[in-house]
């Protein structure tokens, strides 16, 4: 299992996000190549707008969207260690069924390998 590694600095937030972006119904990513290669972890972060619902639904998005990068992680080698990753979790996950959802972030990091190659 690969473990996940946040992001701590706003500095490395404010970099990341002036970087590629990718929007879905369900959450929006942004992705840049690593500058430190750390090939152990994962460098992603979930990040929730404080607009979304209370803090019951927001960690309940984080946690669908962790969970559905976990089971890609194990089943399918399709995100590269060497970027770096922050994803901004919408209202539509709480709403919709798990199985969409793992279904557009499966897409989602497919497309990601694709614009690396």
């Amino acid at each position: 299992m690969i473990k996940f590694k946040s992001l701590n600095r706003s500095k490395d937030f404010l970099k990341i996000l002036k970087r590629k972006k990718i929007n879905t119904k369900y959450f929006t990513i942004y992705f840049d190549k690593n500058l430190t290669n750390l090939n152990k972890y994962l460098n992603i972060s979930f990040v929730m707008k404080k607009n979304i619902g209370n803090a019951v639904t927001r960690n309940r998005i984080k946690r669908k969207l962790k969970y559905a990068v976990q089971k890609i992680s194990k089943e399918k080698r399709l995100i590269d260690l060497n970027y770096t990753y922050v994803i901004f979790g919408k209202n539509n996950v709480y709403k919709d069924k798990f199985a969409n959802v793992l279904y557009e972030v499966n897409e989602t990091f497919r497309k990601i390998k694709q614009k690396g190659n």
